[in-house]
Parts: C-alpha cells; sequence; structure tokens
C-alpha cells in the first residue's frame, strides 16, 4: 500500500472524485490504513488493543469499499451490461473467480 502512496495523493486531489462523498470516505480510510501500516515496522509484537485498532481500520475501510463496489456494479449492470459481465467473472471478492465464460 505504501508503493500507492502517491496514486491516493491524486485521488484526493481530484475535486471531482471529491464530490462523491462516500468515494472520499473510502479514500480517506485506505490512507489512514496505509498510514498505520507504515508507522508499524513489527508486527509480530502488537499489543491487543493495537490489533484491535487496526482491524476497526480494516474494517472500515473494507465496508466502504464493498459498498463502493456494488453501487459500480449496479451502475455497470443497468448502463454497461457487457462491461457488467467482465467485472462479475473477474469479482475480486470470489477466489475461484475466472476472466473465461462458463
Amino acid at each position: 500500500m505504501a508503493g500507492k502512496r502517491a496514486f491516493l495523493l491524486q485521488l484526493l486531489e481530484n475535486s471531482n472524485l471529491l464530490e462523491h462523498e462516500i468515494f472520499t470516505e473510502l479514500l480517506w480510510a485506505v490512507f489512514h490504513l496505509t498510514e498505520e501500516f507504515t508507522m508499524r515496522e513489527d508486527f509480530t509484537q502488537m499489543t491487543m488493543a493495537d490489533g484491535a485498532h487496526l482491524a476497526g481500520d480494516i474494517k472500515r475501510a473494507y465496508v466502504i469499499l464493498i459498498a463502493e463496489w456494488l453501487a459500480y456494479m449496479k451502475h455497470l449492470k443497468n448502463d454497461y451490461p457487457y462491461l457488467f459481465s467482465l467485472a462479475v467473472r473477474t469479482n475480486p471478492f470470489d477466489p475461484n473467480a475466472s476472466v473465461a465464460v462458463k
């Protein structure tokens, strides 16, 4: 995630994206999580409280990410069914996803 820091900052600077409040919250959640991970040198020595804190940060980002992904999928299904078909087949939440049409 640290390698994508510049990209995340560019997204935060994009005024068009900032008009979408939920997407902006997602960016801030991911940016915060990236900072949390970057500041830690040894994850094996975390306290239970610190682990719980990181778990909460991860959950916050994933909940928003999933909601945004579902909204995007609805948009594709309604407006771009051919793109929807590919997105369903390559679903990032499905470990058995395959680009091949079955």
